[in-house]
């Protein structure tokens, strides 16, 4: 495995652009990144496709993930490429440019310790609240509440991770921020303790 520091680690073949990688991050290989923020600690597998999105600490994504699927004008006569990027059509036509600036206000936000699984999408203006599941070809189109698991095409609930209480403690614990050092002094604990433990533990 890749060892990480507070550099962050971009593999071969990937495209970031207007990007923003945390400490602790790795974007593995053929991975596209537009307009986003990845926070400490997270990782793209192969493949993800990434615009307009505010990703936090500690998410999980696996290979072929797509957030912040970007969408065509269904309300104008065509959806085609050439309302927007008219000037690869026409020597005199320029770009759309306000189409260009409202997609990318339209922004995906993913909250801290998520699971995206393989070939899910989140699409924009969705938020993914901290600690939620996102099953593998889930197609997400409404906010997924916190230490939630949902799954499906449109994506729907599952479950609950945790009962609401111990849900409420762990955001309130916001291990996340914690520093380096007390991440790695509670690495054990982390392993081994279920989480109603480790937050009586650690004073969630």
């Amino acid at each position: 495995m890749t060892k990480l520091s507070e550099t962050p680690v971009v593999e071969d073949g990937c495209v970031l652009v207007n990007t923003d990688l945390g400490r602790y991050t790795e974007v593995q290989t053929g991975t596209v990144m537009v307009n986003s923020t990845l926070g400490d600690y997270s990782y793209v597998i192969r493949y993800g496709d990434i615009a307009n999105a505010t990703i936090g600490k500690f998410v999980n994504i696996a290979s072929f993930v797509r957030i912040g699927a970007t969408d065509h004008p269904m309300h104008c006569a065509s959806q085609h490429h050439m309302l927007y990027r008219s000037a690869s059509y026409w020597p005199d036509a320029e770009d759309d440019a306000a189409f260009f600036e409202t997609r990318r206000s339209r922004r995906a936000t993913v909250g801290h310790d998520v699971w995206i699984g393989h070939m899910a999408m989140i699409k924009p203006e969705v938020n993914v609240g901290n600690g939620a599941v996102v099953a593998m070809g889930a197609v997400v189109t409404k906010d997924v509440a916190p230490y939630t698991i949902v799954a499906g095409n449109p994506a729907r609930v599952l479950r609950r991770r945790f009962p609401d209480a111990i849900a409420a403690r762990l955001q309130a614990l916001a291990w996340w921020d914690w520093d380096h050092g007390r991440l790695r002094g509670a690495l054990d604990d982390f392993r081994r303790l279920p989480a109603e433990a480790f937050l009586e533990r650690y004073g969630g």
